[in-house]
């Protein structure tokens, strides 16, 4: 990174940051401050419960998802609209009846207070470690990757995000997840772009999905069922739809973090739109996420890969392994990309000119020349982990920030590394937001 885009990730970070604090400024009730203004429309709430629930992992990982094994992850968020469905016509119309600043209100007047105390405790218990995650986890990645302190980098992201949730309360987390939700589409809009772009110029939309169908990247959906297959299948439209739709029961109608979002609309005709606004958005986004680890793959098929893409995990390999081996799986890696790259440009000729056979017998070459090369990446994780016990080669984590920093310009890599923090900071001020809410409204009043 240079000194631009150091500029447009402080500015997108703290301008955001600082609008939302001027726009909420100003005295509240204890109403106002937990639930907002009460003028929340449907696609401000649907966007703040996107914005919760997709942290910088969604967008760091999953094209790295993507790219190892394609587009069957999509599959886990196919309960997810009818778990919105259930919620929209029997959760949200009680706690609005109800008037609940939290979930765990409800189950004090349905059952009693040690209930609502147990609840709530749980929530802070389990949000409390998942909001420290929601940091540390791309803190890791971006830290390892640009050489940064780790405690810094926490430090200063926690600080920016508590300095707002804290001054604005529950109508400041609401309108910087809208404006740090432009930041994230525009820079991966353009991302998307540039990779588009970068493809090789005799690469058509058909020979990209060739080539991507023919490394089993585009399987989206696997309706199988056969219990031998079901059982080590990790992703299939049942256990996607069953398992997801209870997942998102849970965490979209009983996890505070959520449910303050939806609390805050203008009516209950507003909060359910914003519900239904997610269901029908969530696999779209998360399809064309995946989508772009698929294309990254595509790419990478032309364009070397390095052969760990964590940059941490290729420096202790250079420091810890033998010299020997490290040079004989680098030499062996880099044939057989090279074979891959000259196979594939045989069978693109052939495919173009119309050559079934000579399309079969160029692909079945692809295909070998790509296993050696997946071998030699393999030996290099192996004798990373042999060498260094401490280091895994986690490569989902770092594909897509790999692209990034190799063939992306600057200024769209602030921004890029800008969209990362944001939804660092829309997941983590939300749960700030519900962990304070739960605090006061639960333990503080009823104790």
């Amino acid at each position: 990174m240079n000194a631009l885009d150091y500029a447009v990730l402080l500015v997108a970070l703290l301008g955001i940051a600082a609008y939302g604090m001027w726009r909420t400024r100003g005295p509240r009730n204890l109403s106002g401050y937990l639930k907002g203004d009460g003028s929340a429309r449907w696609l401000g709430i649907g966007l703040s419960v996107i914005a919760t629930q997709a942290s910088a992992a969604t967008f760091l990982s999953i094209p790295g998802q993507g790219y190892q094994d394609g587009l069957g992850f999509v599959q886990n968020y196919f309960g997810g609209p009818f778990a919105m469905v259930v919620i929209a016509a029997v959760f949200l119309p009680i706690f609005r009846r109800l008037g609940v600043y939290t979930a765990y209100e409800y189950l004090g007047t349905r059952f009693d207070s040690k209930t609502r105390l147990l609840g709530a405790a749980l929530f802070l218990i389990q949000r409390g470690i998942g909001a420290s995650l929601t940091i540390y986890a791309p803190a890791i990645v971006l830290s390892s990757v640009f050489g940064w302190s780790l405690t810094l980098t926490i430090v200063c992201t926690g600080a920016v995000c508590v300095a707002y949730t804290v001054a604005g309360g529950s109508d400041a987390v609401r309108l910087t997840q809208q404006w740090q939700m432009g930041v994230i589409f525009v820079a991966m809009v353009m991302a998307a772009g540039f990779l588009i772009h970068q493809l090789p110029a005799g690469l058509g939309w058909g020979d990209t999905l060739a080539l991507s169908g023919g490394f089993n990247r585009l399987k989206a959906v696997d309706f199988s069922l056969d219990p031998s297959h079901v059982l080590h299948q990790r992703y299939t439209f049942w256990s996607g739809t069953l398992g997801g739709f209870f997942l998102a029961l849970s965490y979209f109608g009983t996890d505070q973090s959520q449910v303050q979002r939806y609390l805050s609309g203008k009516s209950l005709r507003e909060s359910r739109l914003g519900l239904m606004f997610h269901g029908v958005c969530k696999i779209p986004m998360q399809f064309l996420i995946l989508s772009l680890g698929v294309l990254l793959f595509v790419f990478y098929q032309f364009h070397a890969p390095p052969v760990l893409f964590a940059r941490q995990s290729r420096d202790r390999l250079a420091a810890y392994a033998p010299p020997e081996k490290l040079k004989a799986i680098k030499t062996g890696y880099a044939a057989a990309q090279a074979d891959e790259a000259r196979q594939l440009q045989g069978w693109l000729v052939a495919r173009h000119a119309g050559d079934a056979p000579g399309t079969v017998t160029a692909w079945s070459a692809v295909e070998a020349a790509h296993a050696r090369g997946e071998a030699a990446r393999q030996d290099a994780a192996k004798l990373l982990e042999s060498t260094h016990p401490t280091t895994t080669a986690s490569e989902a984590d770092n594909v897509f920030i790999t692209f990034i920093l190799d063939y992306l310009p600057h200024g769209l890599i602030g921004l890029l590394v800008a969209a990362f923090f944001a939804a660092a900071l829309n997941s983590k001020a939300a749960e700030l937001n519900a962990l304070g809410s739960c605090t006061t409204v639960d333990f503080s009043q009823i104790t």
